[in-house]
Order: C-alpha cells, then structure tokens, then sequence
C-alpha cells in the first residue's frame, strides 16, 4: 500500500514527527477504547478539521489496516454528516474516493442501510423531541428527519457512534444540550465514565485547548448525572 506512513512524517521534519509519535502514543495510551474506536475519532477530526492532506491519508491506512472497509468508512461518513454538516462529510467522501483511486484500493460495494427519509417519526427520546419542537416546529422535523434516516445504521456499533457524536461535539465546542445527550447516550449503552473521558481525552492531538474545556463540562456532567439528557431510544427499539 502505498499510503503515507509515520516514516514519511519523520522525512518532513524529524523533531516534528517524534514531537508527534510521542503525543499519539501518549493520548492512545490505556485499554479504555480499542484501536478501531480511536482510529474512528481520529477520522472524525479529519472531517470536522476538514484535513484531508497527508493525516487523512494515515488515519485512512489506519483504519484498513485494522480491518475496516471501504462500505465501513462511508458509513461513518454518512452518520457523522449531520452533526459536521453535510458540506464537511462531503467533501471527505470526495477525497476518500480520490485516495482509493489514487492507490488503487477496494471502494465500496455499495452496501448501505434503507433510508427512511419519507417516513414520520423518529427514534429520539420523546422528552427531547418534545423539547425541541417547543423551541421550533421546522427544526424539530429536521431533527426527526436525520435521526429516522440513520436508523438502521449496523456497520459502525452503537457504541462507536455514540462515541462519534461525543467527538463532533468537543471539536466544535457544542458543549451545551448536545454534549449533555450524547454522553448520556453512551453511558446508557454501557460505556463506563472512564470510557466517556478517555473519547474525550482522545481529541487532544488535534487541539488540545478545546479538550481542556471538554474536559471540565464533562466532569461536571459526571459529577451531576441529572444534567444528562435523553437522546435515542435504546437499540432495537421498533421503527417509528
């Protein structure tokens, strides 16, 4: 494969790429999230950074090197989509479809899930969707609409993308309602506090100042979990 390495880092700047190796290796450190989870946050960077040079490429093989695939990655891309935007997933699409050219990999088989966009309904917490159509009727059916349309999603775990959304969130700094949603969410999938901090812990490579302050809300969350709120209904709940 002829993607980027960590070589090809060091060949740029040699005290750069050991300045880097050495963060990665300390922010990677522990057994809270698995390699797949942290290479997963680390494409959700990308997209949010909008970095689509020579990181994207690394994380890219990373991602295939730990047995993620083409219809994985896009789907990723897909869930992700309406927490970064439409424009930032799609322009990360676009550029992972000129990576696989470009090196001649495995694209995908076009493998994804059914989209619910003309149904009604949605999957969210009841208490939330009610909270939302209080601020604003059309919002709140847009909200409805991305939720039913990723229902479904079976590529990328719960887990994985509760863990997304958390990321989305400390990259941009959306700490308020949704942060308080999505931690909620994953610590009632089963992620332990000390999983919920070390998805947090991870951003830190790609800005460690927005983690610092993620940090301090998220203690503050754990600290007083009636701040958490309500997001989906749990897995395997039946189609609205």
């Amino acid at each position: 494969m002829a993607l980027p390495t960590q070589t090809t880092v060091k060949e740029l700047d040699p005290v750069f790429g050991e300045m880097a190796a050495a963060s990665f290796r300390l922010a990677d450190a522990g057994e809270e999230l698995t390699r797949r989870e942290r290479i997963l946050l680390a494409l959700v960077a990308d997209v949010c950074e909008q970095v689509f040079g020579m990181p994207y490429e690394l994380h890219v093989r990373a991602a295939l090197d730990s047995g993620l695939d083409a219809d994985d990655l896009r789907e990723l891309l897909r869930f992700i989509s309406y927490d970064s935007g439409y424009p930032a997933a799609l322009a990360a699409l676009e550029r992972l479809a000129e990576i696989e050219r470009k090196h001649g990999l495995p694209g995908p088989t076009g493998q994804g899930h059914p989209v619910n966009a003309d149904g009604t309904g949605s999957p969210i917490h009841a208490p939330t969707r009610a909270e939302v159509r209080a601020l604003d009727p059309g919002f709140a059916d847009y909200m409805d609409l991305q939720s039913r349309m990723r229902f479904g999603m079976s590529r990328i775990s719960v887990r994985e993308r509760t863990f997304a959304t958390m990321a989305v969130d400390v990259l941009y700094q959306t700490l308020q309602e949704s942060f308080a949603a999505h931690v909620g969410r994953a610590l009632s999938t089963g992620a332990t506090p000390d999983e919920v901090r070390a998805v947090v812990r991870a951003t830190a490579p790609f800005g460690l100042t927005r983690t610092w302050r993620a940090m301090n809300v998220l203690g503050e969350l754990l600290a007083d979990q009636s701040k958490l709120v309500g997001w989906t209904e749990p897995e395997g709940s039946s189609r609205p």
